[in-house]
Formats: C-alpha cells, sequence, structure tokens
C-alpha cells in the first residue's frame, strides 16, 4: 500500500510539472509569435548587409550587427571572440556549352567555394560525362586527360529526408576536381546538390588534395545540367571555362559574436546555442544562416522579456566562418578548453527557417529518454521528431574537444536545398511564423533542459 501512494505521489507530481512546463511553454509562444523580433533583425542583416562571405568588408559589418543585436535582446553581457579566418574571392566567371556543330551558348554557372579559378584565361575543352565515381574510375586516362569532366550524379528525390540526399551527393561537390585531376582532367562541372526544379545554380564548399593539382569547379542548375546530359548523349560537346577565383594569401582577423543570460542557479553550466553569421557571396545568405542566427538572439530576447531566469546559463553564439573554414567553431571550443569552462549542451539551428519538425540529438541514450520524456510538450507546436542524431557543424569542435553532447533543430526540409547555397537565398524566401516557431521551439528546449537540470 504503501509503495502504490508513493507511485500515485510520483504520477501526480510528474503531471504536476507537466502542466506547469505547458504554461511556460505557451508564454515563451506567445511573446515571440505576437512580440518577437527575430524576423525584422533578419531583414536587415539581409536588406542592410547582405551576403557575408567570411573575411568580407560584409563579414565585419554583420559582426556589428550582431553585437548590436545582442545588447538589444538584454544580454547580460556581449562580446567578440577573434577568429582568423581565409578569405576566398570570386571575381568574374563564366561558362558557355557548344554542342556538335552548334555556337557556344552561356550557362547559368557559379564556381564551387575554395576552388582556384582559370586565373582569368578560357579553358576550352571537351567535355566527358559521367553519372557517378564508378564510371569515372572505369574511364581510361587517355578519355580525361585534357578534358572537363562533368560529374552528373543526380540529387536523389527518393530520400523523404532532404539532408540523407545531401550526405549522399555532397562528395561530388567536394573531392571531385583532385579524384578528376589525378587522371590528367582540366577542369570539372558538377550537377548543383539541389531538389529545385529550376536553373539556380549552387556554389558550396570544395576541397583539394595537396598532392594533386588544383583545377576549377562549376556547379549548373537542374535545368541546365539536364541540357548538358542530353547533349553529351547525343554527340560531342565542348567547354569554355572561364574564372578569377582564389583564397588570398593570408587569414583574415574576424570575430564570433556572443551574449550570455548567466545562470540563477549554476552560472558555471552553459547551455549554446548558435548559428553562423557567414554566409557564400551570392543571394543574402537569409536561410543559411541569417535564419539561425536571428533565432539565436530571440532566445536572449525571449527569457529577458518574459523574466525567466534560467537555472544553467545560456550563451548565444554567432559563429565565424562555418562555409569555408569552421575557424569560428574551433576557436569557440579552443576557448572553452583554456578557460575550463563546462559546457552542458550545446545547440546549432542552421537547417533553415522552415516549420520545426524536431530536434536531433547526439548524447547518451539515458540523456536522450529524458528528453523525450518530455517530448508532448511540443506537439502543439508542429514538432515530433526526436529520432535523429544530429548536431551541427560549428559545434562539432566542441563536441569533439571536450565530449559536449550536442543538439540541432531539425526544421521541414523539403524547400531548403531548393534555395542552399544560391542566388535565391533571399529574405523573401523566408515565412516570418515558420522563422518565429523555430525561435519558441528552441527557447522552449532550453527551456526544458534548464528547468530540469538534464544536463
Amino acid at each position: 500500500m504503501k509503495f502504490r501512494l508513493i507511485t500515485l505521489a510520483a504520477v501526480l507530481c510528474s503531471q504536476m510539472s507537466l502542466a506547469q512546463d505547458s504554461v511556460i511553454f505557451r508564454k515563451i509562444s506567445d511573446e515571440i509569435m505576437l512580440h518577437g523580433t527575430c524576423y525584422e533583425n533578419l531583414r536587415v542583416l539581409c536588406k542592410g548587409v547582405g551576403n557575408r562571405i567570411s573575411g568580407s568588408p560584409a563579414a565585419a559589418k554583420a559582426v556589428e550587427w550582431g553585437k548590436k543585436n545582442m545588447k538589444t535582446a538584454g544580454a547580460d553581457s556581449v562580446w567578440l571572440q577573434a577568429a582568423d579566418v581565409p578569405y576566398w574571392h570570386r571575381g568574374s566567371e563564366s561558362l558557355l556549352i557548344k554542342a556538335g556543330n552548334g555556337q557556344y551558348k552561356k550557362v547559368s554557372a557559379l564556381s564551387l567555394g575554395n576552388s582556384e579559378g582559370t586565373g582569368g584565361k578560357v579553358l576550352e575543352a571537351k567535355v566527358v560525362m559521367v553519372a557517378n565515381y564508378d564510371e569515372f574510375k572505369a574511364l581510361p586516362e587517355s578519355a580525361v586527360k585534357g578534358n572537363i569532366i562533368f560529374f552528373n550524379y543526380k540529387f536523389r528525390q527518393d530520400f523523404i529526408f532532404t539532408f540523407q540526399a545531401y550526405g549522399d551527393a555532397v562528395k561530388y561537390r567536394w573531392g571531385s576536381p583532385s579524384i578528376a585531376a589525378a587522371k590528367g582532367a582540366a577542369g570539372v562541372i558538377i550537377r548543383s546538390m539541389s531538389t529545385g526544379a529550376d536553373d539556380f545554380p549552387h556554389t558550396g564548399s570544395m576541397h583539394y588534395t595537396d598532392s594533386i593539382k588544383k583545377i576549377p569547379e562549376m556547379a549548373l542548375g537542374n535545368i541546365s545540367a539536364d541540357s548538358l546530359e542530353q547533349y553529351c548523349k547525343r554527340g560531342t560537346v565542348k567547354a569554355k571555362m572561364q574564372s578569377e577565383c582564389h583564397i588570398t594569401d593570408k587569414p583574415i582577423r574576424s570575430y564570433n559574436v556572443i551574449g550570455e543570460i548567466k545562470g540563477s542557479k549554476y552560472p558555471d553550466k552553459i547551455i549554446t546555442v548558435g548559428g553562423h553569421l557567414d554566409s557564400w557571396d551570392v543571394g543574402e545568405g537569409a536561410h543559411d544562416d541569417g535564419a539561425g542566427c536571428a533565432q539565436s538572439i530571440e532566445v536572449i530576447r525571449a527569457f529577458k522579456a518574459l523574466g525567466i531566469r534560467p537555472k544553467y546559463t545560456i550563451r548565444a553564439v554567432l559563429f565565424m566562418n562555418e562555409e569555408n573554414g569552421l575557424k569560428g567553431g574551433q576557436a569557440y571550443a579552443d576557448s572553452a578548453a583554456a578557460k575550463n569552462e563546462h559546457h552542458a549542451l550545446a545547440i546549432e539551428t542552421d537547417a533553415g527557417g522552415f516549420a520545426p519538425r524536431g530536434m536531433g540529438m547526439e548524447m547518451s541514450e539515458e540523456k536522450k529518454d529524458k528528453i523525450r520524456a518530455f517530448q508532448n510538450l511540443f506537439l502543439p507546436y508542429g514538432v515530433y521528431d526526436f529520432s535523429n542524431d544530429e548536431g551541427g557543424a560549428d559545434i562539432s569542435a566542441i563536441q569533439k574537444k571536450l565530449n559536449v553532447p550536442v543538439a540541432g533543430l531539425l526544421p521541414d526540409s523539403q524547400r531548403y536545398f531548393d534555395v542552399h547555397h544560391t542566388n535565391n537565398d533571399v529574405f523573401e524566401q523566408v515565412n516570418h511564423r515558420e522563422l518565429k516557431l523555430g525561435a519558441t521551439v528552441l527557447t522552449q528546449f532550453i527551456y526544458l533542459v534548464s528547468e530540469h537540470e538534464i544536463f
């Protein structure tokens, strides 16, 4: 009988706690959905600063934007954390295609980030198409040498979670130039990492193997890639590739922007939430990742506006240089290690400003189960998926260096790779309700972890 009474008391206590949490969740939602500033902050970043590749004057302007908005949000303290970053310069570029005996026609193309160009000269060569690396490996060296290889690997539409398709395809962007150059290729064209039924080419980071010649790489949008595929199937195709892109010799001093609220009970336990302040040099970096930066600042603002003093210290971080170097994430991890800081949890929001659907988690199963016990609280906000392992690129360094548990906001992914790394990633592509709802869920999640002392 005594055991049953204890069990009943525990159940009632748990139900009361959930009811109280539900009330706080609603207060957080009302505050952000009715009074949130993240959408207006994002508008200023996109329209007032624009795209902001690390090392550029625009990136420096974005740092000032972040610092100002952290202070306006009410952070107890705001500071800049130095990070020396590379600067990749695009310059002029063009790609012309000629099928058979026809005329050269210009196609919409973008050089891949960190790619070396043609030195401004025109590279004219035959185009050789392969569907994948297996087909390329089967080619004799004579079929590759001096030619431009078109890696026509298609972004898989059968993956419902589009980040899975991205993980499957991105190797063709990242490593194709060195793989092709090892057989004597003069250049590379790839089909963009894109779900879109459009012709927006996508840029993004690539990488060279040190011991292999650096050759240029460009990406086509899906419509141009479809056309090039048909040309190659019919006969001989030639291309003229010209680009000035290169990385400057010396790194440039830049900064992470950090703001925090000191914890009321455990000020030495830190929950980090962040996105990356830099973007590629096309579009406005709205979804990638101005949205995540604006949401991270909103977490601070919402707690302060509601007068909620979390038990743990909450730190919002706008990381610099996620796109082509991760120097900001490394600087943050190095600083945390040097100061012997205790990071209870690190969260990243870098998957777009679309409606939230879940929270990914990379941590012990015990901690995952503790969080999942509260997952029904998120259902009224459209969030149901707590099954994925997910963190983020910027927090990967602190995860590895200090063994910090990590999590990542998972918005609906269906449209993200339509705009990702393109000229179409602009403020107008972001819905104000979806952006605010993502900030709401981040704030609710952080409140829950801190209030229940899960870490």
